[in-house]
Formats: C-alpha cells, structure tokens, sequence
C-alpha cells in the first residue's frame, strides 16, 4: 500500500513539473499580415489571442509581435476580410518564431436593383412630356462650359507643379533639338501659315 501511494505521489509531481514547464514556456512570435490576391502587407490588422483574452495591433507594413504560449490560437481580423485564425504550434522548443499570415478577401454579392426616379410609368411620361430642354439654366450652363469660356477660365488658373515641369522638360529639349541651329520660329512656319489662311478662308477667325 505504501508503496502505490509512492508511485502515485511521484506520478502527481511529474504532472505539475510539466504542466509548469508547459505554461512557462513563452514564445516571442512575430510575422507579417499580407493579402491572399495581391500579397500586399496588411497595415493595423487586429491580432487576438484567445488564450489569455489579449492582443496586438499591427503595425503600417503589417509587422505583428506577441508573446503566446504552444497551443494558443491566434485570431486575425481586418476590415472588409475574412476573419483567420492560427494555432501556435505545440512542438516549439526556441523562444523566438516568425511567420507569414495570410488572411482573403471577405466577398459578399449583393443583388441587382435599378433605380428610377419616378415611382411609374405615368410619372415619367408626364415629367417627360412637361419638361423643357432649353431654359436658361441649361442655356447659361451650355455658355459656361463652351469651348470660349472653358478657354479664359483656362488662361487665368495658375500652372500646376506637374504642368510647369512638362513645359520646361519641352523647353528643354527644344534647346536640345535645335543646338547649333536658329530657334525655332512659328512665324517662318509655312505649315502654320497655310492653316491661318483656310481657317481665314473658311471663316473660322469672325467674332461671334
């Protein structure tokens, strides 16, 4: 008798010695959220453990680090994505783990519905048989976006950074082009001469 209580004393403390070891043995693990179409990182994906009820938030590049023990799961949510989850395995014997998580694209297909804006058929026919084309709202819209109009507006907005890089790079290569030469003068321009002349011919040059 005595000697099964012994057994079963030394039974029971080996259990505990494990089971401590077990629990103590923290895992730094550290990894990367990408997207499963495009492999791009995942910037502030919420990472969870259920184990201990706590977590991390990655971080701009979709870098995560969080201390777990094998066996935890890991759960990952994003917005507008499947929510993932990852068992830390429970055969790690180094303190330290990286991996690479990759969550997909949570697709929700929603029916097709086409809009109207008249509640019937009637409504339309008589909304579209009162209505009136050229009033002087459309009129005066139809004068401000005339090619005139669009044009003075045009010559009166200051150039863009984008817009005066493209007219120097062209200054540029013009000065490029014609190194060792005259510049370049429109007013010598047959080609341009011609097409004032059929535009005056055509009378493409009266005021309105």
């Amino acid at each position: 008798m005595k000697l099964f209580f012994l057994v079963l004393l030394c039974l029971s403390f080996l259990a505990v010695g494990y089971s401590q070891t077990d629990t103590n043995h923290l895992v730094q693990l550290s990894g990367v959220v990408v997207s499963g179409d495009s492999l791009e990182q995942m910037p502030f994906t919420t990472v969870f453990n259920k184990g201990d009820k706590r977590g991390t938030v990655a971080d701009y590049y979709g870098y995560f680090s969080i201390v777990v023990i094998p066996g935890d799961t890991l759960l990952f949510s994003y917005y507008g994505y499947k929510t993932s989850s990852y068992i830390v395995p429970d055969t790690l014997k180094d303190d330290r783990y990286s991996m690479i998580h990759v969550i997909y694209k949570d697709t929700v297909n929603l029916p097709s519905i086409t809009v109207y804006p008249w509640p019937s058929r009637e409504d339309f026919a008589r909304a579209f048989l009162e209505m009136k084309p050229y009033d002087d709202a459309l009129r005066r819209a139809q004068q401000q976006l005339s090619g005139a109009s669009l044009a003075f507006i045009a010559a009166r907005v200051s150039t863009d950074p984008s817009l005066t890089y493209s007219w120097q790079q062209n200054q540029q290569n013009t000065k490029l082009y014609t190194m060792g030469q005259s510049p370049v003068n429109n007013l010598f321009n047959p080609y341009s001469w011609s097409k004032f002349i059929d535009s005056w011919k055509a009378g493409k040059l009266k005021r309105e």
